[in-house]
């Protein structure tokens, strides 16, 4: 049987989940901004509970406080706000008000709960007071309790599993929550997030992000949190790990370069690049089932756009190019620019042959302009002539593919369509501007201002090209281009 509190305090959790969110983009005079609404409730959610443990029977355990009330009509809590009208709207509970805190216990119970609470076989030392909620069934434990030196009441629940006694498990969770300092442990290790929110010039939607992200590790000794003016890092990969420090270092850096080499007039002053770098593939799974990610199982980072988060593991070993750390610095990278790109065009849907092709151009590091590109640079080196001039009568229909057309085929199709990105991406960069008369000056510019109007990434890709007759010269110089290496 799984021990509780005190032991789950340096077990390995279970992440919890970032709020879901929605964008919307905002105009102030000339200025356009993502406004990002999340959901209220999972705000709710995601600041009441401190932890969450899982052990290798799928027993559930989680802890929370229950100092703030939950969205109280269903249609607020259907609706979506702000982070900044989330906070301003806050109520309180206090430690009496019995009715709150039954609602609050009745939010996060995995069962129903009844009308009146029962206590302990005895009470616990160092507790005002300790009621359980679980009511008859014998499916899962619920206890909300007050440790005498506490304001706060917590929540303690424990999903059970089939076969389990629960009399017997209902005898560890007594034993291991109330027994000795466990009150004060728990107080010590789980701070009160609510109480401890950004007051004043602070309170930025940035900066609340920020609060919550560093909230969701609190409860987990091998988590820490890494700020900079722009993200926030959260990794179980060790004190001493080396790849945060590289890390820290190189995304401001490649976030200058993404929005140097593809600006769209968003003011992104007001978002926060949350990444989440797990120390194994097991715990990264473990996080894609648990956040309901289904198909992205082959991959080693993803960026999540309705959690606003990017995910990441670090790999054992280093491939054929280089160190774990080298490996996994190009996927941030890749990924990285998804998140970016996603906040730059507030969260509409940019056409894959720019997002895949200008993620892998970013992997390698910032671009330098003045270097001469290769067709080893997109795995074209071999490529004779005339598999060049097929590759370019292939453009037009990547150009015009949304992501199902994109994914689909075989991996060697696929593979090729990322490298076909890739190319066009090189070639907009590094080729394109030397073109007489420069038609493609604009290309970049043409397509965001098209997206914005239209919020239609075919119709953003037409409108960059403009004709046909532009679309055949795209084809035609990109296929000079490459020829000539």
């Amino acid at each position: 049987m799984l021990l509780l509190a005190a032991s789950l305090l340096f077990t390995s959790p279970a992440p919890l989940d970032m709020p879901r969110a929605e964008a919307y983009l905002s105009k102030e005079g000339k200025r356009f901004s993502l406004e990002d609404r999340f959901n209220a409730m999972d705000l709710w959610v995601s600041q009441a509970v401190d932890g969450r443990w899982v052990d290798d029977d799928g027993r559930v355990f989680i802890l929370a406080h229950l100092d703030v009330a939950p969205p109280a009509m269903a249609a607020t809590r259907e609706s979506t706000m702000t982070r900044l009208d989330y906070a301003e709207g806050r109520v309180l509970i206090d430690r009496r008000d019995m009715k709150s805190l039954r609602f609050a216990i009745e939010a996060l119970s995995p069962v129903e709960i009844p009308e009146e609470s029962s206590r302990p076989r005895r009470m616990p030392r160092g507790f005002k007071d300790v009621d359980y909620w679980h009511g008859t069934n014998t499916s899962a434990i619920v206890c909300a309790f007050l440790p005498e030196k506490s304001k706060v009441w917590r929540l303690a629940t424990w999903q059970l599993v089939d076969g389990d006694d629960f009399n017997e498990a209902l005898e560890d969770f007594e034993d291991e929550l109330f027994r000795g300092d466990c009150a004060a442990a728990v107080e010590a290790r789980l701070p009160m997030q609510q109480t401890k929110m950004p007051r004043g010039a602070d309170a930025s939607e940035r900066e609340l992000l920020r609060v919550d992200a560093r909230h969701s590790i609190a409860a987990y000794g091998n988590w820490q949190a890494t700020d900079a003016p722009e993200f926030t890092i959260l990794d179980d990969l060790g004190k001493n790990s080396s790849f945060v420090a590289m890390v820290t270092n190189d995304l401001p850096v490649m976030r200058a370069k993404y929005a140097e080499t593809l600006p769209t007039g968003i003011d992104g002053s007001n978002v926060l690049c949350v990444a989440r770098i797990f120390a194994n593939r097991a715990e990264y799974e473990d996080a894609m089932e648990a956040g309901g990610v289904t198909n992205m199982a082959w991959s080693a980072a993803y960026w999540c756009q309705q959690r606003r988060e990017l995910v990441a593991y670090k790999p054992s070993a280093g491939g054929a190019t280089g160190s774990a750390n080298d490996e996994l610095l190009k996927t941030f990278r890749h990924e990285a620019f998804h998140q970016y790109l996603s906040y730059a065009v507030s969260m509409m849907t940019t056409s894959p042959w720019l997002n895949e092709g200008y993620a892998q151009f970013f992997e390698e590091g910032p671009p330098d302009p003045e270097r001469r590109p290769s067709r080893d640079d997109w795995g074209a080196g071999n490529a004779s002539p005339e598999e060049i001039a097929r590759m370019s009568s292939m453009l037009p229909a990547l150009l015009a593919m949304d992501y199902v057309e994109f994914y689909d085929g075989t991996d060697a199709e696929r593979q090729l369509k990322y490298k076909l990105a890739l190319s066009v991406a090189i070639f907009l960069e590094y080729g394109a501007a030397k073109v007489r008369f420069a038609p493609f000056k604009n290309l970049k510019r043409d397509y965001f201002k098209a997206l914005f109007e239209t919020r239609d990434m075919r119709k953003a890709t037409a409108a960059a090209f403009g004709s046909k007759e532009l679309l055949d010269r795209f084809v035609v110089e990109w296929q000079k281009f490459w020829k000539d290496m």
